[in-house]
């Protein structure tokens, strides 16, 4: 899921989406990110073909690890949830939230 897709499944607007993220989401992104700076770490790709490549290798271990957890646990590694538990007011983009004063 592109970053805009997945702001939009969480409902969140200009927001940080990785501080909106569960543990296990922000934890699959790491992986995927960490696999491919490896890869591409002893790999050394030219080019931007060859890294979307890597980035693409990198990915698939993060899906392979959602894949396994999901089966494991039984439930989705995904959530539409918002870690910090906040809501709009209006369509101005005001928040309210427990975790701010007003």
């Amino acid at each position: 899921m592109k970053a805009s897709d997945y702001k939009a499944y969480k409902g969140i607007r200009k927001e940080s989406l990785r501080d909106n993220m569960t543990d296990i989401e922000v934890l699959l992104t790491d992986l995927g990110e960490i696999a491919t700076r490896d890869i591409a770490t002893s790999e050394q790709p030219q080019g931007f073909s060859e890294n979307m490549k890597v980035a693409a290798r990198g990915g698939q271990v993060a899906k392979g690890a959602r894949i396994l957890y999901e089966k494991e646990t039984k439930k989705s590694a995904i959530s539409d949830k918002n870690a910090l538990n906040y809501q709009y007011k209006d369509d101005n983009k005001m928040i309210e939230s427990s975790n701010f004063e007003k």
